[in-house]
């Protein structure tokens, strides 16, 4: 915007002193002429009007060279056919200034060029007067031609000047834009620096409004925009502290209690098979809930330390291929899942955090997907790729942003299944804890693929 306005201003100054230094050179040549030719017919009437008395009509030959002596060089007098003519006036003087001399019978003036040098050219009738002031034609015409060479050079003179005078406004005209520049960008750039600040998050960047002018104006209302992102935004950080706080304070006061009840159901379930069939199916469904329960409250308490920052790793050497068959034994699905994983593939991991995150993924793919479920094994020298696929429908479009959201069920009837919702977005978090990420996707031809990418060697701080 700077160069822009300072090249419009620069080009709006220099046409604008070039227009005025061409129309002052202009209308002072102009002038300049008119004067002279003014000057010249003032002139050249009198002298035509002081010898007429003393000539006698008709006239001979010598009256015509004395008149033209009277008028000066470059004159041409006629009378019928006598003629007397001097300089370079014979040759200048034209048929057409002649005829319009005989017809309009008053000076005439006619500018021309010859031979590169500007002429002046009079012509006049000259007018008999007589005693009782009637005056008539006698027939004699006088020309006159003056050189305007010297009147052109001064009109060459002044235009130059004004050319000079336009030059030297120039680097004027650069100065004062550059100072108006200044003036008028620097609230501009002031605002553009407190956007950016507020873009990159320190919501107390404000710009001091100076004047009243509509920039003024528009620095006041970005301040405003300002004091009411960051009002919003630190009720939101403090309703989002409060939630997780809430969630964190219930899952821990919920702890104690759901320990006693665990203790319970799991008598509960040793006696449950000598109920009567109404009482073993309540007894069941509550220790189905509470399992459900004491899962739910662990996540949740999972994920309040990953909010608070207190999540730590415990790293150590993994085989990666018997760290996933213990992880699929523990859980029974070792007839369900298809593992592919090379033997001696090692990384530098957290065994207990590598080992949910791959639950979380096989879990979700045996309880939302179809068979078969495959886990894929890849390395690098640098990174481990683990790949959980399916054949189920995969991932909705509308599904895919939202996969690792906190509580996301994607189907509402879903509402009442074992998951919490909570399971991906532990997986990530876990993932990222240790320098890698888990992405979600569709495979060719139907199906869901979560891909895990862990680093090998795990830098611990």
């Amino acid at each position: 915007m700077r160069p822009r306005l300072i090249v419009a201003f620069v080009l709006a100054t220099v046409l604008g002193a070039a227009a005025a230094a061409a129309a002052a050179a202009g209308s002072a040549s102009a002038s300049l002429v008119e004067a002279a030719q003014q000057r010249y017919s003032e002139t050249f009437a009198a002298q035509v009007a002081a010898f007429a008395p003393q000539l006698t009509y008709p006239p001979d030959q010598d009256a015509l060279d004395r008149l033209r002596a009277v008028v000066g060089t470059n004159t041409v007098v006629t009378y019928g056919a006598l003629l007397s003519a001097d300089g370079a006036g014979s040759r200048l003087v034209t048929g057409e200034l002649r005829a319009e001399v005989r017809a309009r019978q008053q000076l005439i003036a006619q500018r021309l060029t010859a031979d590169g040098v500007p002429w002046l050219v009079l012509g006049t009738p000259m007018v008999i007067t007589s005693v009782d002031g009637n005056r008539t034609p006698s027939g004699i015409e006088v020309y006159s031609a003056h050189d305007l060479a010297g009147v052109v050079e001064q009109t060459g003179a002044l235009t130059g000047s004004a050319a000079i005078a336009a030059a030297i406004v120039i680097p004027l005209s650069i100065l004062l834009a550059l100072l108006l520049a200044g003036g008028v960008l620097r609230p501009v750039r002031q605002l553009r620096d407190t956007a950016r600040r507020l873009a990159r998050g320190d919501l107390t960047a404000r710009t001091t409004p100076k004047g009243v002018d509509e920039l003024a104006q528009l620095t006041v209302t970005v301040n405003e925009m300002a004091e009411s992102v960051q009002t919003s935004m630190l009720a939101m950080e403090q309703m989002r502290n409060d939630a997780k706080r809430f969630a964190a304070d219930v899952s821990h006061e919920l702890r104690t209690p759901l320990s006693t009840l665990t203790a319970v159901v799991e008598v509960l379930a040793v006696t449950a098979d000598g109920m009567e069939p109404d009482a073993r199916e309540s007894a069941q469904l509550a220790i189905t809930e509470t399992h459900r329960l004491v899962r739910l409250v662990e996540e949740l308490m999972e994920i309040s330390r990953f909010d608070a920052g207190t999540t730590s790793l415990r790293p150590e050497d993994v085989d990666l291929a018997e760290a996933l068959r213990y992880c699929l034994r523990a859980r029974g699905w070792l007839d369900e899942v298809e593992l592919v994983a090379a033997e001696g593939i090692r990384l530098r991991a957290d065994r207990r955090r590598l080992d949910v995150i791959v639950a979380n993924l096989v879990g979700n793919a045996l309880r939302h997907g179809a068979p078969p479920v495959r886990v894929r094994v890849s390395a690098t020298l640098a990174v481990v790729r683990i790949e959980v696929t399916d054949r189920g429908p995969g991932l909705p479009e509308d599904v895919l942003p939202h996969v690792f959201d906190r509580f996301y069920k994607a189907d509402a009837a879903r509402a009442r299944t074992p998951g919490s919702g909570l399971g991906l977005a532990i997986a990530r978090e876990n993932a990222r804890l240790h320098g890698g990420e888990l992405t979600a996707g569709d495979v060719p031809g139907g199906g869901a693929r979560f891909v895990l990418e862990l680093p090998r060697n795990l830098e611990e701080e």
